[in-house]
Parts: structure tokens; sequence; C-alpha cells
């Protein structure tokens, strides 16, 4: 009884141990990479850059304005409805300062780049596998991690700042019209008290997160694609895991985040 209890617990050890495999081999094989990259070997082609450059920025940035601008007049209206209570109104740009920059842009940007960006990636990869397009990189006697993986990766990585300052523009101009609409707070006023409330480090942490959101979207979204079942349902598959992960490990970094400013008294 206690040997076949024993024998049990270990061969569910063992798969855990083994399911850790694939992503242990897939981190280490991408840090590989880079290392290659730096030591100035051809780049992928610029046309792939662009197009990827242009999916993870130019047509992203409609959709990350108008959630944006809809989160921050989001949190200016509840923050206006409590503090009228105490008539502190004029106070709502504190908040929406300090929480767009400092928090919500980084995560919402993640969130939609996760939804729409990440399942693209593991998409278009998992289409190529189920076509043995990646089969024939490997005949041809080119990395998929080279030529697939580090171009999104460093495209997202690049672009996500870019999208997160678009971000914090998008959801402070959404606060500042709830804000005069509900609290006859003018421009000027507004903008002066974002200035007081609002310090760098505040900016210099939710950019620090949208850097490492974009990272970890990324990689995501490429793993799920490489590692798709060769059918179409596993297009699909690969596609719904990238965006489960995406949004998961975004959580649970901002978490991270989080604890380490407080500990830091950021």
């Amino acid at each position: 009884m206690l040997r076949a209890w024993l024998h049990d617990v270990g061969e569910r050890a063992q798969a855990r141990w083994q399911g850790w495999g694939e992503p242990m081999g897939f981190g280490g094989a991408m840090l590989i990479t880079l290392g290659s990259m730096l030591r100035h070997k051809p780049l992928p082609s610029m046309a792939q850059w662009g197009r990827l450059a242009a999916q993870a920025s130019v047509q992203a940035l409609p959709i990350v304005w108008v959630v944006n601008a809809l989160v921050g007049a989001i949190m200016a209206f509840v923050g206006a409805v409590q503090l009228q209570k105490f008539g502190a109104g004029l106070y709502v740009a504190d908040l929406v300062g300090i929480s767009v920059t400092r928090e919500m842009a980084a995560l919402i940007t993640a969130v939609v780049m996760s939804g729409r960006t990440a399942a693209a990636f593991a998409a278009e990869l998992a289409t190529m596998r189920a076509q043995e397009e990646i089969d024939a990189l490997h005949v041809l006697g080119l990395d998929p991690m080279r030529e697939l993986v580090m171009p999104r990766v460093m495209v997202l990585l690049g672009m996500m700042p870019l999208l997160f300052f678009h971000a914090c523009v998008a959801a402070l101009l959404g606060g500042l019209l709830v804000a005069s609409l509900m609290l006859d707070l003018n421009a000027d006023t507004y903008v002066q008290r974002l200035m007081v409330a609002t310090s760098a480090t505040h900016l210099w942490l939710g950019l620090a997160k949208a850097i490492v959101f974009g990272g970890w979207i990324a990689l995501a979204g490429c793993y799920a694609g490489l590692h798709a079942a060769r059918s179409a349902a596993g297009v699909g598959e690969a596609a719904t895991r990238a965006v489960v992960r995406g949004i998961v490990g975004v959580i649970a970094l901002d978490a991270v985040f989080a604890v380490v400013a407080n500990a830091m008294g950021w």
C-alpha cells in the first residue's frame, strides 16, 4: 500500500518536472539567441521588423486610446461622486493622475495587448507550425527562435513604452472630460493638480511595468504558438492559451511590482 502510494507520488512529481522542461528550454534558447544577436550577426529582414512594429504600435493605438480614455473617465466619475461628498472634488485630478501613471495605464494596455497581439503572435506561429513552415526553417539551417521569436519580443519591448505614454494621455484626457462636466473643473486647474500630485517616480514605475509586461506578453504568445498542435484546432487553442497566460502573468507581475514598490518606499 505504502509502496504503491510512493510510486504514484514519484510518477506525479516526474511528470510535473517534465512539464517544466519545455518552458525552461524555451527560456534558455531565447537567452542563447539573444547572445548570438548581440555578437553582431545578421538580423532578420527589415520588412519583418516593420510589419511587426506596425502590428504592435500603429494598428494597436485606436483600441489603446479608446479603452484607456474610458478607464480614465470611469475613475474620474467614481472619484468625483465620492469626493464631492466631502467638498474635495478638486482632488479628482490627483486620483486620476496617480492611478493612471503608476498603475492603470500600463495594466490596461498590457491586458489589451494580451488579447490583441499575444493572440496574433500565437495564431501566426501556430499556423506556421501546422503548415510545416517552421520545420522548413530548420531544414534551411535557420533558427526559428532567432527568426520568429526574438523580433516579436524586441518589437513589443520597444513599442510598449510608446503605447504606455499614449495610454496615459488618453486616460488623463478622459478624466479631464468627466471632471469638467461634473465638477466644472477647468483644464488649467486640472493640469496644475496633476503636476503637483504626480511625481517622476510614478511615471518611471509605470514605464518599467509596461516594458516588463510587453516582454511577458510576447513570450506568452510565441511560446503558445511554437508548442501548438499541428491542426486548425491547435491554432485556436494556442491563441486562447496565449491570452490567458498573458493576462494572468501580467496581473501576477503587477502584484510583484506592488510588493517591491511598497518595500522600496516608492
